[in-house]
């Protein structure tokens, strides 16, 4: 048992899953539908962690070179990269190796645990079945990408072991718009709670995501700053 992480139970833990170039980036390998909303979304959540000192648990996909089949997340390119606002300064990352083997007092030491994986179902790896089933916390709360794989079988996954899931429905990105539906509808079903960003962190001013390159992105940039000149 992880007896340092066990021994007080924390109020809450951000569960950030794949936030990373190729999904939430319009020149990305498998990028999300709806990428500039859920992006600014995500930033929020990501700032009010900050604020409040939640500690993050982060998952990365990633896959080998010559994973065809795949074709995203390759390790050593640009899109397996996690997008810069979801990293903290204060980090310790975990290669994907089948192993077990954790710290006692990690999330003493550290704001955020990256985890990289193999797979879409993060359970699927030893050592974050071990952390997310070990861990305590009253309520684990969800963002990130894709809604109809990772980010629902992390909800399920967690709901089956006895924790309390909250999914921040504008800040998990989705490919399919019916099977995100279903996907939302099932996560419910099983006990998860959904919410929406301004629920959680409240509002916010910002309106840019600050990363993506794309005409939808780049052309509220310029509104914006045309608007700011006005003022």
């Amino acid at each position: 048992m992880i007896l340092h992480l066990l021994r007080a139970r924390r109020k809450q833990i951000l569960i950030d899953i794949d936030t990373q170039k190729d999904f939430l980036l319009a020149g990305g390998k498998a990028c999300i539908r709806n990428h500039r909303r859920v992006l600014a979304h995500i930033r929020r959540v990501m700032a009010w962690a900050r604020y409040g000192n939640v500690p993050i648990i982060s998952t990365a996909e990633i896959r080998a070179n010559g994973d065809d089949a795949v074709g995203c997340c390759i390790e050593g390119t640009e899109g397996q990269k996690k997008i810069r606002y979801t990293l903290f300064d204060n980090k310790v990352t975990f290669a994907a190796d089948g192993n077990t083997d954790l710290p006692r007092d990690m999330l003493r030491r550290y704001r955020q645990v990256i985890l990289h994986k193999r797979c879409v179902d993060p359970f699927d790896e030893p050592r974050i079945d071990r952390l997310l089933s070990e861990v305590r916390a009253n309520e684990f709360i969800l963002v990130g990408a894709g809604l109809e794989g990772a980010v629902k079988a992390t909800a399920l996954g967690l709901l089956q072991r006895g924790k309390r899931v909250i999914v921040v429905s504008d800040a998990v990105g989705s490919h399919n718009k019916r099977e995100a539906k279903l996907a939302l509808r099932k996560m419910e079903a099983k006990g998860a709670k959904l919410i929406e960003t301004k629920k959680l962190a409240g509002t916010s001013h910002l309106r840019q995501v600050g990363i993506c390159d794309c005409e939808s992105c780049q052309g509220l940039r310029r509104k914006a700053s045309v608007a700011a000149e006005r003022d």
